[in-house]
């Protein structure tokens, strides 16, 4: 059976650098040109696209199979896409110059394959080494760390249209070297280009990294930057509790780059959030550390008879007003400065919202927080707190698991929690209906209605 009326499958599968694979060979842009074009055809009811392991054909790579005729391609370029598509699955002419149909030799090189791929992982484990995936894992923070520098020192903006190393040294007030090495790993990493001396930004990058781009990510990439250098005190953490206090903090653009970051992750879920809560019998909502004020701006924007207070920080008040004026509703959205443990939130809110803020503190520190956020609310008001949550164990999502992590490193006693302890601190505030609201990515809702 076949629901499609095709169904590719191109091999992804990823190898040690310098051994044949498809993605050596530019599977990967095969992959992403096939979904650009069958998107753009209009055929994606008719084509189901699928990227697969190895097939044991490398050297003849990129492989692509189409069924149900059981069509075999090898050695297709992106260029070749257009094609494919048209003479094959708008024609139903399969494109011969790149089809391979020796049944015979396929086997018997896949067959070859495998052997010695066996042999291989067999030699490697008797002789005690690491799994590749593992090491890649321990790894995998310098690559990491590489594109966080080059956004740090806003390489991407520096390469413009094209420029040398000496010339991006010259801009950025680096090093000619060093920044010659900076930027050949940087096109390693698939983030530029290099032709002869001269360095040009990829799409991906220009789009997402360079200053005056609409959708540039830099400055709240910048608060991950700063993320990596407290992770580097993880060790002196573990054995002391508590975060480690470090210089790094201290910059004058740490806040800025923070509320960047936050509204980075905010300003597309925001509207989702408010769609999935409601705004039916809301009229007032308390925004608890709002930040860039994302959510309350969507919840002002879903309805005209919905007013906002957002409490944050004195430092944070000034750029929550921007945000907010940016965004054209002023006059529904009020912004004060505050303490969310300590201070007064008024009375008789409709919607109380913890979003990102419960990780920040101790458990104690949460239980007093839903306490104070049960007497703000309404009869039959709602605390909507929306986090990283943990399963009873602790152990997973991997990503709430390290975000644990993230917040020894970064508060005082801030962790990721899990769901039993957010119902057991919402019930114990005297909330009732608690129930958990799953959303797409790493965070979902927790609500108790009074």
């Amino acid at each position: 059976m076949e629901p499609f009326r095709f169904h590719l499958f191109v091999c992804t599968q990823q190898k040690p650098e310098g051994v044949t694979s498809c993605p050596a060979n530019g599977a990967m842009a095969v992959l992403s040109t096939f979904d650009r074009e069958i998107q753009t055809r209009g055929l994606s009811n008719e084509v189901q696209l699928t990227t697969c392991a190895c097939m044991g054909l490398c050297d003849e790579g990129p492989v692509m199979v189409v069924y149900p005729s059981g069509v075999w391609y090898r050695k297709i370029k992106a260029s070749d896409v257009s094609e494919i598509i048209e003479s094959h699955l708008v024609g139903d002419k399969p494109v011969n110059r790149l089809v391979w149909d020796d049944a015979a030799a396929m086997k018997a090189m896949s067959v070859e394959h495998n052997e010695k791929f066996r042999a291989v992982m067999a030699a490697r484990d008797k002789a005690g080494m690491l799994p590749e995936a593992l090491e890649q894992t321990i790894r995998s923070f310098m690559p990491s760390r590489c594109i966080l520098t080059a956004l740090e020192l806003d390489v991407f903006t520096a390469v413009g249209e094209g420029a040398t190393a000496e010339s991006v040294a010259t801009k950025m007030g680096a090093d000619p070297r060093a920044t010659a090495m900076l930027l050949n790993a940087v096109v390693s990493l698939g983030l530029l280009t290099k032709t002869a001396d001269v360095y040009r930004n990829t799409a991906e990058s220009a789009r997402f990294f360079t200053q005056g781009s609409k959708s540039n990510h830099r400055n709240g990439l910048l608060h991950t930057a700063n993320i990596w250098h407290r992770w580097s005190t993880l060790t002196e953490a573990v054995r002391r509790g508590t975060r480690v206090p470090i210089e790094q903090s201290e910059k004058p653009d740490w806040t800025k780059n923070f509320i960047a970051g936050m509204q980075r992750n905010s300003k597309d879920r925001a509207p989702l959030v408010v769609k999935i809560v409601g705004t039916e019998g809301v009229r007032r909502v308390l925004d608890l550390g709002g930040g860039s004020g994302s959510y309350s701006i969507a919840f002002a924007k879903a309805s005209s008879e919905i007013q906002c207070d957002i409490l944050d920080v004195p430092d944070v008040v000034p750029m929550t007003k921007d945000y907010v004026e940016r965004a054209g509703v002023t006059n529904q959205v009020k912004v004060r400065a505050g303490d969310m443990l300590h201070g007064d939130f008024g009375s008789g809110f409709n919607l109380i919202m913890l979003n990102a803020i419960c990780h920040m503190f101790s458990d104690q520190q949460n239980k007093d927080l839903f306490r104070h956020a049960h007497r703000a609310l309404a009869r039959n008001g709602r605390l909507v707190m929306q986090d990283f949550i943990l399963n009873p164990a602790k152990t997973a999502p991997q990503q709430a698991a390290l975000f644990s992590l993230n917040m020894l490193v970064g508060t005082e006693s801030g962790a990721s929690y899990s769901e039993p302890e957010y119902t057991d601190w919402m019930r114990a505030a005297g909330f009732r209906e608690v129930k958990r609201i799953n959303l797409p990515g790493p965070s979902d809702l927790i609500v108790g209605t009074k």
